[in-house]
């Protein structure tokens, strides 16, 4: 329900629609090199066949990179997403927060998927008091 969020979602949809066409466009590429070479094959010398197998593993590599470097763990999608929806989720922390201390609140609970804790008053937080009584001081 927050148009931040929806625009930040649709310009990343857009982004990896975009990105994954880009490869899967080069996989298109190299299964037409893979077809050529095995209609070629026969044809080839042992010299030209290396040299096409390589061509064809090396633009398998490039694709894998590219990839990686879009969709991986660190990258590109990763980066701009939390480039545009940290920033979201800052603001709606912060709203989460003064509404809670506004209303005299400890806790507010998020209850769109599993259930968790937006907020919680910090003089709720029992953990060195748990950790005291495991003998962990």
């Amino acid at each position: 329900k927050i148009p931040e969020y929806k625009a930040a979602q649709a310009e990343l949809d857009k982004m990896s629609v975009h990105w994954q066409k880009e490869i899967e466009e080069q996989y298109q590429e190299i299964d037409k090199l893979y077809k050529a070479y095995q209609a070629d094959a026969v044809l080839l010398t042992d010299d030209m066949k290396k040299k096409r197998e390589n061509e064809i593993v090396n633009k398998e590599k490039e694709a894998k990179e590219l990839q990686k470097k879009r969709f991986g763990v660190d990258g590109e999608l990763f980066k701009k997403r939390i480039e545009l929806v940290k920033p979201i989720q800052d603001k709606v922390y912060n709203a989460i927060k003064a509404v809670a201390e506004k209303s005299g609140l400890g806790f507010i609970l998020d209850k769109s998927g599993q259930i968790s804790i937006m907020y919680a008053n910090p003089k709720y937080d029992k953990s060195d008091d748990v950790l005291i009584y495991l003998g962990y001081n």
